[in-house]
């Protein structure tokens, strides 16, 4: 608590003497200032806070109520006790409307008017208090708003830094990988032809390069989507003739060879798509499914009245059930839950990409897994239209009745 000031304002110069003698023998640390009119106590106020003021009710010119109502509008908050003369309910009542902390009546009883006192310099100095925290808090809060503007800031920049190096270097390893993939390919072709014992040292390398170049399109992809700039071209394209180059290019290009059982509807099917990003995703499926899977690869085409589906199915050990509600959060860190090893789940970047190309297309991807009997991944777009291939249409007429001739 600071040092108490209190100011006392009577005409009376006897009270003026003998109250400010009482506080002294009964509170310490306790400063009284005097005035004999209320216009002098103004004068004080403008220049002094102080914690409590004392004023008679009854004074020539300028009454107690009359300084009560100015100290209202100079220091609100210091508390004003008003002496009034016996019998004077009236007043008393009065001031305790006009804002007055307490009223003294004459004549006064000494321990009861320090007591007052007292409780007031106390109710003052603590709102003193809270408006210093108030103040100290704002000072705070203020400061942790601009060090958060200012760590956004630097967020915002050490990011959009971040994905411009991504694409930048993610287009920097792509030509040097093409070159090494295509000289690596020729080698292995002349090796084999001689019947070399390094073929599978060539073989290892391809598919390293090859997950390289994965890895590679993944960073170029996800500073894309960081940075706001993924687009697709779309344009109508035969799902059919798609899935079955895909599986071509991915079998051809794959050592050892995958088993892939694809099944294709006899219509065909039509849909917008982005060939390219497309293509990427069910690559990406793909090779998850070969990676965790101990036998063939199962992929589909298929469609219903509102979609059509691209299936992938592998037969490794699955996915546990408490993941699958996670499966494409992203970079698939879910706390508190441990990855088993060797689960589906372990797609990284690749299944996030994955799923925003699909989005991007107006699609979804779902996931069922069984565990120790794989997993099933489809990707679900909208299509535009179902066509009878010559194929189906000759079949539809052979299983038409004859018609008799007339």
């Amino acid at each position: 608590m600071k040092q108490s000031c209190i100011l006392l304002v009577d005409d009376d110069t006897a009270l003026l003497q003998a109250l400010p003698q009482a506080i002294y023998l009964r509170m310490k640390d306790v400063t009284v200032d005097t005035c004999d009119s209320a216009l002098d106590a103004i004068e004080r106020i403008c220049s002094c806070e102080y914690d409590a003021i004392v004023s008679d009710i009854k004074m020539p010119g300028m009454d107690g109520l009359a300084l009560l109502g100015k100290v209202q509008q100079v220091s609100p908050n210091t508390p004003v006790l008003l002496i009034t003369g016996h019998g004077d309910h009236n007043l008393a009542i009065q001031a305790l409307r006009g804002g007055a902390y307490d009223f003294i009546q004459k004549p006064i009883d000494r321990d009861y008017f320090v007591a007052a006192l007292a409780r007031a310099i106390q109710i003052h100095q603590l709102r003193y208090q809270v408006e210093e925290q108030q103040r100290a808090l704002e000072l705070h809060a203020r400061s942790l708003e601009q060090a958060v503007e200012e760590r956004t800031r630097e967020l915002t920049a050490a990011n959009s830094a971040k994905d411009e190096f991504l694409s930048m270097a993610s287009h920097e390893l792509k030509t040097p990988l093409s070159s090494l993939k295509g000289m690596t390919q020729l080698l292995r072709r002349k090796l084999e032809r001689t019947g070399s014992t390094d073929v599978p040292n060539l073989i290892s390398m391809e598919n390293s390069i090859r997950r390289m170049e994965v890895l590679v399109n993944d960073l170029l992809n996800i500073s894309f989507i960081e940075m706001g700039v993924f687009e697709l071209h779309t344009m109508p394209c035969n799902l059919n003739a798609l899935c079955q180059r895909l599986v071509d290019e991915y079998v051809i290009g794959t050592n050892p060879q995958p088993v892939v059982e694809l099944h294709l509807p006899s219509e065909q099917i039509e849909a917008n798509v982005d060939v390219e990003r497309l293509g990427q995703v069910v690559i990406n499926l793909l090779s998850n499914a070969r990676k965790y899977s101990s036998a063939s690869i199962y992929m589909a085409l298929s469609y219903d009245e509102t979609e059509c589906a691209i299936t992938v199915r592998d037969t490794g050990i699955g996915i546990s059930p408490e993941l699958l509600p996670h499966i494409f959060d992203r970079f698939y860190r879910v706390p508190g839950v441990e990855v088993q090893r060797g689960s589906s789940i372990g797609l990284g970047l690749g299944l996030y990409i994955s799923n925003q190309i699909v989005e991007s297309h107006g699609g979804r991807i779902t996931v069922e897994s069984i565990p120790d009997s794989g997993s099933v991944f489809s990707v679900h777009l909208p299509y535009l239209s179902v066509q009878p291939t010559e194929a189906s249409a000759a079949a539809d007429d052979a299983s038409l009745p004859s018609q008799p001739h007339p």
